[in-house]
């Protein structure tokens, strides 16, 4: 990869080009306006001309930012469906496969464009027939494109585009010697787009070594992060984890949200928590049966679950719009990590929130962070139980004022009337909504400030005097939900399960996503005697 490669930054211009204007022709053109779109997104108006102009290309942008369009739009453009599988689209996970072919099938509907997705634990045999019946595009993730490859069962396999979505994911699952290999298979001949939100320097090597002079488009404001996304920590004593979150949880605006947590066992425990407390939360992780995550999936989508408690590996590849929230109930091992998790929210230009826990032993992790991507954090305090409820004060307010009156209103009202003032009425109504508002859990959650700052202060003296040794012992009882390092239980590394789906044509394939249902009811000790909706 040169080292001149071109650097496109973002700015805050308005963009003055138009998709009319980046020389796709008119069949994309029409998909495009199907789609709803009607400006290009700075790495879609960056992108799109160097790809149809058969460039590679290095793409670095937020995720959210329309990658797909960026590389499946040119892409599309430039082959003849006709002539065979023309793009191979290698993403990391079954969800962004799916996805991914999703979008890849919308676009090229116009020009009759096939659309197999592959991955693992649905028959060989179904997903080479698919294949071979005219697909175009072929979505796959590593592993099962792999056993493919290795076993020949593919004739005649030499798509001229081939495409790496997400590949600091693929880096961050150990399968990058699974894509080295995938690349001996390839022909030489082709034209490889490869697309990533962070360039790591495994990425940057594994370009020079699959790419040709490639043009590198980096949309990043000079910040890792998305700048719409604003981020927040909170400073808490480990045992107070599970009421620092409901209490912020209950404190924010969440409409939709993801919790993520490090290990499997802690994502069951934490979901089942808010549940009990009255929020429709399911739970995702990688020892979860493939139809029991589809059903999760498509619920959270669906908004029939609101709060998606999930490891690491198990949320990539979930891009579900209107996330208005992020949780990271432990703060993550790396900045890579960090910059993936909170990439839920804010997406598509949109606003979001990106709120971190912490202890002050996790203080350190939590500077390399912010140092390592050059972010900016604002440290915040959990609210108090008066501060909630001087919040869900002006939310009754709003709540009373919305309120459509019924009929039987009126006769409910004559009743009282004849044995209590209308005063008295009124001030009984509005303590019966008080009531349902209550709030639980303690006072106050979280560590003070002369506290924390005498904390941070002596933590500092000691690192002075005994090497960085010393450090804030707090209260040890984990019961919160402890901070296992082992990463063999934090993210789904299996690569089978799962299914390929076909998409075009008169086929109906793919697999359903009946079963599975997570769902828990409400109740126990932490009910709030209200439903989350």
């Amino acid at each position: 990869m040169q080292e001149n490669a071109q650097t496109v930054e973002q700015t805050n211009e308005e963009p003055t080009i138009t998709f009319d204007d980046l020389g796709l022709n008119k069949d994309i053109l029409r998909a495009v306006k199907d789609a709803g779109f009607t400006v290009p997104s700075p790495i879609q108006a960056s992108a799109i001309p160097f790809v149809l102009a058969g460039r590679d290309i290095v793409g670095q942008a937020h995720t959210g930012t329309g990658k797909t369009a960026a590389f499946g739009l040119p892409a599309l453009n430039n082959i003849d469906p006709k002539n065979g599988v023309g793009i191979l689209i290698i993403t990391p996970t079954r969800e962004l496969a799916t996805q991914v072919s999703d979008e890849m099938f919308k676009y090229g509907r116009n020009i009759g464009a096939r659309t197999v997705t592959v991955y693992g634990g649905s028959s060989y045999n179904r997903q080479i027939d698919l294949i071979e019946r005219g697909a175009a595009v072929v979505v796959a993730t590593p592993g099962r494109l792999l056993d493919i490859l290795k076993k020949n069962l593919l004739k005649d396999f030499a798509p001229s585009i081939v495409v790496l979505d997400e590949a600091d994911e693929m880096l961050d699952m150990g399968f990058l010697d699974d894509i080295n290999e995938i690349f001996s298979y390839l022909p030489t001949n082709r034209q490889t787009l490869l697309f990533s939100a962070t360039m790591p320097k495994p990425i940057r090597l594994l370009a020079e070594r699959i790419l040709d002079n490639p043009e590198f488009i980096s949309i990043t404001k000079g910040e890792t992060t998305n700048t719409d996304i604003e981020q927040e920590y909170y400073v808490i004593e480990e045992s107070e984890r599970d009421d620092a979150i409901i209490r912020l949880m209950d404190a924010e605006e969440t409409k939709k949200c993801v919790v993520f947590c490090r290990t499997k066992s802690e994502v069951d425990r934490l979901s089942n928590v808010l549940s009990n407390a009255g929020y429709l939360a399911n739970g995702l992780h990688g020892d979860m049966e493939q139809r029991q995550r589809e059903t999760v999936i498509k619920g959270f989508k669906q908004n029939s679950v609101k709060v998606l408690v999930a490891t690491d590996v198990a949320a990539r590849g979930i891009h579900v719009d209107n996330i208005s929230h992020v949780f990271n109930y432990h703060i993550p091992f790396d900045p890579e990590s960090y910059v993936h998790r909170i990439g839920r929210t804010g997406r598509a230009g949109t606003k979001g929130k990106a709120i971190t826990l912490l202890t002050p032993l996790e203080f350190k992790e939590l500077q390399r962070i912010k140092a390592k991507v050059g972010t900016t954090m604002t440290h915040a305090f959990v609210p108090s139980k008066n501060d909630l409820r001087a919040l869900n004060l002006k939310s009754i307010v709003k709540t009373i004022e919305d309120q459509h009156i019924y009929d039987e209103a009126h006769q409910i009202l004559d009743m009282l009337k004849e044995d209590i003032d209308e005063a008295t009425i009124m001030f009984k109504l509005v303590s019966m909504i008080l009531d349902r508002q209550a709030v639980k859990g303690p006072n106050t959650i979280g560590i003070p400030a002369d506290k924390l700052a005498a904390i941070l202060e002596r933590a500092a003296n000691r690192n002075d005097s005994r090497g960085g040794r010393g450090g804030y012992k707090g209260n040890r009882n984990r019961s919160g939900g402890g901070g296992d390092r082992n990463r063999s239980g934090s993210g789904d590394r299996n690569r089978s399960g799962g299914g390929g789906g076909y998409r075009g044509g008169n086929s109906s394939g793919g697999s359903s996503a009946g079963g599975g249902d997570r769902s828990r009811s409400g109740g126990g000790d932490r009910n709030r005697n209200r439903t989350r909706d």
